[in-house]
Parts: structure tokens; C-alpha cells; sequence
């Protein structure tokens, strides 16, 4: 893990902002004291979960997508840092682990590929790497029975949560054989062709790989959703879906009548819980859209799957506080810190 920056206690004080008479987030969190003994330090927390960012758009970018999902881990983080803890959420039961930065990979493309093709062929080739170092740490956190909770980035990332989670809760002895399910609120199925990795494709790889067994997407939009993807998914009797068209429009099942088909298409083992910013109706996205679910939506799918699924990981991606086409949104950090927060309370209820 090259490029992981590993927390300590001054560097989330330094975002929490202290206050007489009452105890945030960032006050209560633990952090690895000595990253070098990072697995015995898991072992000996007694912690459920551990908080990571994995800041980059390489995958995006990969996907043709627009730049900018790099920039909300850090909005996250200053208003997650700032909730109350209290008797709905306390705080010392999360690992605040740290960051990736990819940054310099980034960089190093920007200056040195010439052309289109080019660059987008040095992108999917650089996600590669964050591939196999976010599969390393989840695969290091999962197998001491951790659960993950990954701030991203692009929904490449599905590929090494996955990945790593069945590998890691595997060699724990929690499941028989490498492999788990997922949920994915989502516009877009992600289930593209294996044409390179991207931020489209994440859940094909899986797939393929054989660490992904059964997937459900809930919220898909029909508008965006390629025909010989939709073939792919309709011939493949682990892959569901319920389209956003069904629930709100056409209403042959109300949004949460949606989420427990899900929760019962998967239920045979363990599950990622993935959720897509896009998703939602006017968040600040790689694909932002003025149709999508509301936030509240979001947030009860968090619940509801928090409570009743076989949890594996929880990932949260592709949203953006500031975008590469100057658009941006102050507001993205808190709503996605609503949605930890949901999770943490659904797994402890």
C-alpha cells in the first residue's frame, strides 16, 4: 500500500472542531497508533468498522467520465468529524484508518500521455494499481471481521471491495468459498464490457473473476442503460434489477418494496452495500442527473440494508464536492456523511 496515508489522533483533531460541553465524532474515533503492526492493532480494537477514502478520478477519467470525485472524501470527513456523538451514534465503535492518494499517478499521466487515446489508455491501465492496493487493505481489514466502509472515487472501486472482502472474509472462515453478493443503488448497472478497467465496469470484473455471485441494482435509469448491457444482466439468472422507471413511474412497487427484493435476492451470504452519489436527484456527480432518488431515499436504503442484509463492506462513490468542469457543491460532504452515519446506526440496532 504505496500510496495510503494512515491518520493519528492530531490529524483528526485537527478537523474536529471542539466545543464546551459537547463531544463530537472526531473526539471519540479511534486510530491505528503503529501503522507497522496494522493487523495486530485490528485484532486487538474492539471496533466494528474502519473508515477509509480512496480520493481519486483515475477511474472516472477511465470511463470518459467528467473529473472530480477526488474532492469529497475530504468534505466528508469535516462533516463527519463534527457530529454529536451520543447515544445514536457514539463514535469509538469506527477506525478511522485513513486515505489513499493517487495523486501523483494522476499527475504523472496529465504531463506525459499525448492525445486521447493515449490517455485513456494510460488511465485504465493505472487503475490496475489502486485495484490491487484497495483490495489489499480490504482484504487485510475483512479477514480480522471488520467491516469496511469505503468513501471514494469512482465505482471502480466495487471491483477490489469486492474483491477483497470475499478474499478476506474467506481466509477468516465467515464464508466457504471467496465470493459475495451486492446491492448497488445506482442510475447506471456498472456492468459494462471488460474492455480495460474504469469506473463502468467494476462489477463485470467481479463477476467474470468469480468473487461476485449474485447482484441487484435498484434505482437503474432505462435511458442510460446499454442494450448489450441489459442483455448481459436479463441472461444472467445472478444479476437483478428494478429499474427507478418501475418504482416512480410506472409504480409496480413502491421504493421500499424495491430494496427487500434485493435484500432477499442476496440474502444467501454475505453482501456489499454500494451506493452511487449519481443516484440521487441533483447531487454533484461524475454523471450528476435532475432525475434520481431523493436523499431520504438514499438514506433508508442505507437503513434498511444496514439492518437486513449479511453485510460485507459499505462503499459510497463518484460523489463530488467540486467538479473539473467548475461546478461544485458544498452540501455533498454532509448528505454522504448522513449516509455513514445511517449505516453505522442500521448494523448496530
Amino acid at each position: 500500500m504505496n500510496h495510503f496515508k494512515f491518520y493519528n489522533k492530531k490529524d483528526v483533531l485537527a478537523v474536529t472542531r471542539i466545543r464546551r460541553f459537547e463531544t463530537k465524532l472526531g473526539e471519540r474515533i479511534q486510530v491505528i497508533h503503529d501503522p507497522g503492526k496494522l493487523e495486530a492493532s485490528l485484532q486487538a480494537s474492539n471496533a466494528s468498522f474502519v473508515l477509509i477514502g480512496v480520493p481519486e478520478d483515475i477511474g472516472v477519467k477511465a470511463n470518459m467520465g467528467i473529473g472530480g470525485t477526488d474532492s469529497a472524501w475530504l468534505s466528508f470527513l469535516h462533516a463527519f468529524l463534527n457530529i454529536q456523538s451520543n447515544d445514536f451514534c457514539e463514535g469509538s465503535n469506527i477506525i478511522l484508518l485513513g486515505h489513499f492518494d493517487f495523486s501523483g499517478i494522476e499527475s504523472l499521466i496529465e504531463k506525459n500521455a499525448q492525445g486521447f487515446d493515449e490517455k485513456l489508455a494510460a488511465y485504465r491501465h493505472a487503475v490496475n494499481t489502486i485495484d490491487d492496493e484497495v483490495e489489499q487493505l480490504i482484504h487485510l481489514i475483512t479477514q480480522n471481521k471488520k467491516i469496511p466502509i469505503v468513501i471514494g472515487g469512482g465505482h471502480n472501486n466495487s471491483y477490489p471491495c469486492i474483491k477483497g472482502a470475499a478474499k478476506g472474509f474467506y481466509k477468516a472462515g465467515v464464508i466457504p468459498i471467496a465470493q459475495i453478493n451486492a446491492i448497488n443503488l445506482d442510475a447506471h448497472a456498472d456492468f459494462r464490457p471488460m474492455e480495460g478497467r474504469h469506473s463502468g465496469n467494476g462489477f463485470s470484473y467481479a463477476e467474470n473473476d468469480g468473487y461476485l455471485e449474485k447482484y441487484c441494482v435498484v434505482g437503474l435509469h432505462e435511458n442510460y442503460l446499454p442494450q448489450n448491457v441489459w442483455m448481459d444482466m436479463v441472461n444472467n439468472p445472478f444479476v437483478d434489477c428494478i429499474t427507478y422507471e418501475d418504482i416512480f413511474v410506472h409504480e409496480k412497487r413502491n421504493f421500499r418494496q424495491a430494496v427487500d427484493h434485493a435484500i432477499e435476492f442476496t440474502s444467501d451470504t454475505l453482501c456489499g452495500i454500494e451506493i452511487d452519489i449519481d443516484s440521487i436527484e441533483g447531487a454533484l456527480s461524475s454523471a450528476s442527473s435532475p432525475v434520481g432518488v431523493q436523499v431520504n431515499h438514499a438514506r433508508q436504503f442505507i437503513s434498511y440494508t444496514a439492518m437486513d442484509s449479511k453485510v460485507a463492506y459499505l462503499h459510497i462513490c463518484e460523489g463530488a464536492a467540486k467538479l473539473s468542469d467548475g461546478r461544485e457543491d458544498r452540501g455533498t460532504g454532509k448528505m454522504i456523511s448522513y449516509l455513514v452515519s445511517d449505516f453505522v446506526k442500521g448494523m448496530m440496532a
